[in-house]
Order: structure tokens, then C-alpha cells, then sequence
């Protein structure tokens, strides 16, 4: 259901910001695509509100949910690696047997635009129904320059198909494909001179990212990646410090990356790189989970230097096929010991940072109008309590696009 207004008001709601809980009820006033008026209701007056055309009362409001760190567009499932898992099999066990990530690969490749397209919109579909209004696409399921490209172009594809603001990234640096087996140097070649490239001829990346780490890439041929990303303008990523600590979080940060992702190995020397470039921390509780993961991200200290922590899905099929935002919320604060606020916080306004976009996932006046209004009594039950059909609106530019 869908209800489009240019000037509409919301009064006596609890609002978190994004990176608080204020005190007082609260007045909110969108007019037309942007967030244009923020008062405590005991200051409001009907005049600073003109043409309103529709007002709701009470209620719990959030910026729009941010999922900073996903990869939904693929084609296949690994119900038998979690099997596998749940046996004994590590991981790393399974990718060295050809499945992980390279299982996926063979099903995406063998997918057409439009079966991708098909498989990918419910998955979008179903983040959207829980409040998310902002999402990070990764691509790394294609491991050709043909296929990558196929993958950003259905993310892209999927962003104008619903009322959700999708921003790709190329992960081209995802795993040695098959048929380089034996030779990453020469795939990292074709990585840097010829995938980032044709992606940014076609306008399909917003930013670059990398998985660091022994299955995968060493620091430093993500640093040949990094180098190429920043030459054709792209923003990098890193998934980092996951599964052991190669030291690709210090690499990211300084090189200005906007994230590193994962983080369970990172070390003091990290979060010190972090903390100097702004890097954010990606926190993937979903992941740890499935893999039944017993290092934790060294939360503490990421506090202690000041270090904005983000919380995402991760939505992939091998290690964290979840589409609740909330439960994401929740795992932040059951698993790695977030508070409620922090983890709310992870899913607004450090996510939209961890994007690049830092006027995303935040109300205040100028921001976008992405809003969600929830049925429950305080902000820190979202993250306390594991329940679907909560969400009474979500606003994505200034539109009412869920209604109950």
C-alpha cells in the first residue's frame, strides 16, 4: 500500500535519532522528499507546520533501517554445507572442497539476468517489510567480468523495481575462481585492469571491497585492488580479520577505507588505524552465529578509541541467509554485548556512515525523509525482542510505502 503526501507531520512519537533516544515526545514534519522540521511537542506549534496534509499520532520513530553489508543477489542455496557444518566441517574445510563461495559461483553464472532478478526480489522485498530503506548489494558471485557486471546490474535493477535506496559494490576480490586456480596474482590482474574498469564504464559500482584472508586474498593483492579502485574514483571496503588476522584491517584503513567488515581477529593495531582514518566496523552477529564462531570483535576496545560500529544482515546464502534487521539488533547485543542504543545505532546512522552516505540514517532536519514508525513502547525493544509486524510505516522519500 502506498500514500504519497508532500507536507506530512507525525506528533508525540519517541524518537531515536539515530544516535540517541531523546527525552521528551516529539514532533517530526516531512514536506515533500525531505526531513523539514524536528521539535519537542512542547514547543510545537501548528504554524511551523504549514500544509500539512496528514498527521499521525504516537508511536516509536526511527530513521529508515540501513543494511550496510549484503550479498542477495545470487542464485542456489548451501542447506548441505550448513549440514556439513553442523558435522563437524569447518568453513574453511568446505571452501577448500569447492564449495563456499565457488558452490554459489557455479549456480549464479549458470543464472540469467532475469532468473537473478526473479531469485533477488523477494530477498529485497523481505528487508523492505522489516524497515529497511537503505542497502548495500555486493556483487563476488560471478568471478568473470561478464558475470560480476550481470550481478551490479540486477542490484541495480532491483533498486528501481522497489522503494529502496541500493548502493553496489564490486567484490570482485571474492575468491579465485576456478579456472585461476593456482594463479590469484593473474585474477587480481584481471580484477584491477579490467573488471573495476568495465564497471565503472557502466556506472554499476559504487565502491570496491575485498575479502581478506587466507582462503582468500592477501593483504597484499587487495592492496593492488585498493590502489585500482582509488584510481577510477571508488570508495574500498574490506572483509577483514574474520576467520585470522592478516592485517587487513591496518591495510584499509590506511587507504581511507569507509569500512572494514567482520572483525572478530581484529587486533589494537587495527583499531588504532581505524579510529585515525574513521573507519567504520562492520559487525556481522548473523555470520558468527552460523558458523558457531567463538572469537568475538573486540568490542571494548573499538569503544574505547572511538570507533563507529555498524550492524548488518550479511544476507548470503552459505553463512547468514537473514532477513530480520531486528534479529540483527538483537544477535549485536545477545553476542557481542552492544548496548541497545549502540545496536540501533548500527542499523542508522553507523551503517549509512559505513556507506559513505552519513546524511542517511539519521532525523534531522535536511536529511532524507526516510522514517519508520513502530509499534512498540520504547526504542530498545526492537533490539530486545525478536518479532516480525511491528513496523506500522515506512517512509521512503517522504512516501509511505508500508502501511498497517
Amino acid at each position: 500500500m502506498s500514500s504519497a503526501f508532500t507536507s506530512r507531520l507525525w506528533r508525540h512519537v519517541t524518537l531515536f535519532d539515530g544516535l540517541q533516544t531523546l527525552p521528551k515526545p516529539m514532533a517530526v514534519w516531512i514536506k515533500n522528499d525531505q526531513i523539514a522540521g524536528v521539535w519537542p511537542e512542547s514547543e510545537f506549534r501548528t504554524e511551523l507546520a504549514p500544509g500539512v496534509e496528514r498527521t499521525e499520532v504516537g508511536g516509536v520513530m526511527t530513521p529508515g533501517l540501513v543494511d550496510c553489508h549484503t550479498h542477495l543477489v545470487y542464485a542456489g542455496q548451501r542447506a548441505g554445507e550448513f549440514e556439513q557444518r553442523l558435522e563437524g566441517a569447518s568453513y574453511a574445510e568446505i571452501a577448500r572442497a569447492g564449495g563456499g563461495i565457488l558452490g554459489t559461483v557455479r549456480a549464479t553464472r549458470a543464472a540469467s539476468e532475469a532468473d537473478l532478478f526473479a531469485l533477488s526480489l523477494p530477498r529485497l522485498q523481505a528487508l523492505a517489510d522489516e524497515g529497511v530503506t537503505t542497502v548495500e548489494i555486493k556483487s563476488g558471485y560471478g568471478l568473470t567480468v561478464a558475470d560480476e557486471l550481470k550481478l551490479l546490474r540486477v542490484a541495480r535493477q532491483l533498486g528501481e523495481a522497489l522503494p529502496v535506496r541500493v548502493i553496489t559494490t564490486l567484490l570482485g576480490a571474492h575468491a579465485v575462481p576456478p579456472e585461476f586456480q593456482g594463479d590469484a596474482e593473474g585474477y587480481v590482474d584481471l580484477v584491477c585492469r579490467e573488471m573495476i574498469p568495465a564497471a565503472v564504464a557502466e556506472g554499476l559500482a559504487d565502491a570496491v571491497d575485498v575479502f581478506c584472508e587466507g582462503i582468500a586474498f592477501s593483504p597484499a593483492q587487495c592492496e593492488r585492488v585498493f590502489l585500482a579502485a582509488r584510481e577510477h574514483g571508488l570508495p574500498i571496503k574490506a572483509h577483514a580479520e574474520q576467520l585470522s588476522n592478516l592485517g587487513g584491517s591496518v591495510l584499509a584503513a590506511r587507504l581511507g577505507a569507509l569500512s572494514t567488515d567482520h572483525v572478530e581477529y581484529l587486533d589494537g593495531a587495527g583499531v588504532r588505524a581505524m579510529a585515525a582514518a574513521g573507519t567504520v566496523a562492520v559487525l556481522l552477529p548473523g555470520a558468527f552465529l552460523m558458523l558457531g564462531e567463538t572469537q568475538h570483535p573486540p568490542v571494548e576496545l573499538l569503544r574505547r578509541y572511538g570507533v563507529p560500529m555498524a550492524l548488518a544482515s550479511d544476507v548470503n546464502p552459505g553463512t547468514s541467509p537473514l532477513y530480520l534487521p531486528t534479529l540483527i539488533a538483537h544477535l549485536g547485543c545477545t553476542l557481542f554485548r552492544l548496548t541497545p542504543r549502540e545496536a540501533l545505532t548500527g542499523i542508522t546512522a553507523h551503517a549509512a556512515q559505513a556507506l559513505g552516505r552519513p546524511e542517511l540514517g539519521r532525523i534531522q532536519v535536511g536529511a532524507p525523509a526516510d522514517l519508520c514508525l513502530w509499534d512498540v513502547g520504547q526504542p530498545a525493544e526492537l533490539a530486545y525482542e525478536v518479532r516480525p509486524g511491528r513496523l506500522r510505516q515506512r517512509v521512503f522519500g517522504g512516501e509511505v510505502q508500508h502501511v498497517r
